[in-house]
């Protein structure tokens, strides 16, 4: 019985990395991730900036399921797409996106992003088929999602890119509800390519902060604690990994938010040390609970988090940050 058990975990294992690798290979496929260059600017905070959610509010949401919309969504997919070219665009910077060429391809592409927003306002998800037979098409629609963002930002419409980021965010919660582990670890992938969306958006010079935004998402944002209850410890230990990683990165985005509010009100300057920050809470490694590593040198600063035992540096983070004055 150990060895069957054993053999069902090395393979759930191997099938969650090739499934995950479809999304974004760097956080899965067993290395660490390069440090994240940001250039950041001051920003006070403001009364405007608190009423943005990353997550549709519980009273905005309607009592319908939101399965068969993301269903037509991608059955309103092109037959063909071309990802490598979606790809290339959503990882370009917004000040060089090709804006006419972009807008023309997202509009081929609206019917299933609007199927997204109203899902994303759904207070059920309840999948009536396999969701893990069907992978593919939800790596194509977080990609579109993510090239909304990106062209959204290039164009300083902040209020458009947070609804996206909003829909993002729902599209990974809904999928964690299918109750396997393969979806599951999908829903972290799409948390993590949304998240790497609002890297870009707070290096904007005049975008809005998300400090608020980013505090009030649950934590853990994605729970695989029922699909791992069936799971063996190996298995488990591989994912928290994967999902430790995903956590300590919306923790430093909050950082860095807090950290350019601090520049806002201190002559356009970083902290000394992060307990400086008396503006917010800054939040710890929601992982080791203890502080994020953190050092400037006049403009520059790193926000550094050490890999956990085990993770051989998939859950490391670093961010070196440049302030504009």
């Amino acid at each position: 019985m150990k060895n069957i058990t054993s053999a069902r975990s090395t393979k759930t294992i191997v099938t969650c990395l090739i499934i995950s690798l479809l999304f974004i290979s760097d956080i899965y496929a067993g290395r660490a991730l390069p440090p994240v260059q940001m250039t950041i600017h001051p920003a006070k905070t403001s009364e405007s900036a608190k009423k943005y959610q990353l997550l549709p509010k519980a009273e905005e949401l309607i009592d319908a399921d939101a399965a068969p919309l993301y269903q037509k969504a991608v059955e309103s997919l092109p037959a063909e797409l071309n990802t490598d070219q979606i790809n290339k665009w959503r990882k370009t910077e917004p000040d060089k996106l090709p804006q006419k060429q972009v807008q023309a391809a997202l509009e081929q592409f609206k019917p299933s992003l609007q199927l997204l927003e109203q899902a994303a306002k759904c207070k059920r998800c309840e999948w009536t088929e396999d969701l893990v037979q069907n992978l593919t098409p939800y790596r194509n629609i977080a990609f579109l999602l993510t090239l909304q963002i990106r062209f959204e930002t290039s164009r300083g419409r902040y209020d458009k890119a947070i609804d996206n980021i909003r829909t993002g965010y729902a599209l990974a919660k809904n999928v964690s509800k299918e109750p396997m582990l393969i979806p599951g670890l999908v829903a972290v992938a799409i948390s993590a390519v949304v998240s790497g969306q609002i890297e870009q958006f707070v290096q904007e010079p005049d975008a809005p902060n998300l400090y608020n935004a980013l505090t009030a998402l649950p934590q853990p944002l994605i729970d695989l604690s029922d699909q791992l209850e069936i799971e063996g410890p190996d298995t488990a230990q591989k994912v928290s990994h994967i999902t430790n990683r995903m956590e300590r990165q919306i923790a430093a985005l909050q950082c860095v938010e807090a950290l350019r509010l601090y520049a806002g009100t201190h002559n356009g300057k970083f902290p000394d040390k992060l307990s400086d920050v008396t503006e917010v809470k800054v939040p710890n490694d929601p992982v080791t609970k203890k502080p994020f590593s953190y050092s400037r040198t006049g403009t520059e600063a790193i926000l550094e988090l050490e890999a956990t035992e085990g993770s051989e540096g998939r859950d490391a983070l670093r961010y070196e940050l440049q302030l504009k004055e």
